[in-house]
């Protein structure tokens, strides 16, 4: 195959000016995942009856199955950011005078990090090697060198690796057998009452009841593990990676649109609201047809749609007040954190509990010395005394700041940690 770009190589290879947009969502979408320090859920809980904090906490938690919340498009505006920020990559290491051979080994070796990386985190607590590849970055890292190739292909290309893996994986979900009668969904993991068990068509898609579960219990037996696996408690996949790669071409497209200097502002804005819409509309009507139910969990083909449409309206968004309002000083904070996000990621993902312990523990010390022994029972919080039933938010929002603080410290001293 001929490693050079169609006719979009020449311009591929001017490195770009970036793009505060593409960070201030990146950055967005981490403050977003590192806020469940937050604990919405326990604030509402302090606080029953209250629809303020119960519309949070609903928002700060995955949907067992079907539907979506704020929270479930962490994950895909994650993945939709990796295809979008690919164009100036590969332009700026061309500009550097890379060829095609020494990026790809890049791209090989990012690929090789972004899934051990998920491992290593998923190992977190556990007394050896946790080899499952659901985690965020071990998807991404899984599908990233197919992304990286069609990079260097043409948009048509593009859009028919898009079309050939959302129709293809929709096709050998909807071909694999179903459970066969009398079947007890609690061998898998499912409760028999568990209220979101679909029936008909639909039921090609339930939880550790499809052809994707069945190539796990094959593929993931092979690592050693503690003991054998059976289900994943949450119905996550290995094989997702296959339509969050559709989810990455996405992102892929959108930053290609955006690199059109030659369309005016407003038309690139205008497309991506248009293309984002239509994937909300089409991932909708796929959903509520039955031919295809949108379940973030396992990825369906109507869920790369209907997420990958939100994606596009938070791009146009953030392109809009950021790139083109020049909101630069609005948009700050998120940048702070998007230009860091596998520091943010990793951080928020291993160091969360470690600030939080520490700093209550400091807080309750600080109390005492100054209101006097007593002021804090042994057993109490200073964030009880501090907030009262607001306690565990005001908790997570001094964690949150001090994330926010690490990020800041690297950029001020533009120390960016790339893989």
């Amino acid at each position: 195959m001929d490693p050079t770009p169609n006719a979009a190589a020449p311009a591929a290879a001017i490195p770009p000016p970036r793009m505060a947009s593409l960070d201030a969502y990146r950055g967005f979408v981490m403050l977003l995942m590192a806020g469940e320090v937050l604990n919405f859920h326990r604030t509402s809980e302090n606080l029953p009856g209250n629809p303020f904090w119960s519309f949070l906490a609903h928002h700060q938690s995955h949907v067992e199955w079907r539907g979506c919340t704020l929270h479930d498009l962490i994950q895909p505006s994650f993945s939709f950011l990796v295809g979008c920020a690919l164009p100036w990559s590969v332009a700026n290491r061309r500009g550097d005078g890379q060829d095609f051979g020494r990026i790809f080994l890049h791209t090989l070796w990012r690929a090789f990090v972004l899934v051990a990386l998920g491992v290593v985190l998923r190992s977190t607590g556990s007394r050896m090697t946790n080899f499952t590849f659901e985690d965020t970055l071990s998807q991404i890292g899984l599908g990233y060198a197919f992304l990286w190739l069609l990079s260097w292909r043409g948009p048509k290309v593009q859009v028919a690796a898009l079309v050939a893996i959302l129709a293809g994986y929709w096709a050998w979900f909807a071909a694999g057998d179903l459970p066969p009668a009398g079947f007890d969904p609690t061998t898998v993991g499912v409760a028999k009452d568990w209220p979101h068990w679909m029936d008909g068509f639909a039921a090609h898609w339930n939880k550790n009841a499809n052809p994707a579960h069945r190539f796990d219990v094959a593929f993931l037996n092979v690592f050693p593990r503690p003991k054998t696996f059976l289900f994943n408690g949450g119905g996550y996949l290995t094989l997702s990676f296959i339509p969050t790669l559709a989810t990455m071409i996405l992102g892929l497209l959108a930053g290609q649109w955006l690199r059109r200097t030659e369309l005016p502002e407003k038309s690139r804005i205008t497309g991506l609201v248009v293309a984002g819409l239509a994937g909300l509309a089409l991932g909708t009507v796929l959903d509520l047809t039955g031919i295809c139910p949108s379940v973030k969990r396992i990825w369906t083909p109507s869920w790369v749609l209907f997420s990958g449409g939100w994606c596009a309206l938070f791009l146009a968004g953030f392109h809009a007040l950021a790139d083109v309002g020049g909101y630069r000083r609005v948009v700050f904070p998120l940048v702070v954190v998007g230009m860091n996000s596998i520091f943010a990621y990793v951080i928020a993902h291993l160091w969360d509990g470690f600030l939080a312990t520490n700093l209550t523990k400091h807080l309750n010390t600080l109390a005492n010395w100054i209101g006097g022994p007593g002021t804090i029972a042994d057993d109490g919080s200073f964030w009880r005394l501090a907030a009262g039933p607001l306690a565990p938010t005001a908790q997570g929002i001094a964690v949150l700041g001090l994330i926010w603080l690490c990020c800041w410290w690297l950029w001020k001293r533009k120390v960016f940690i790339r893989v």
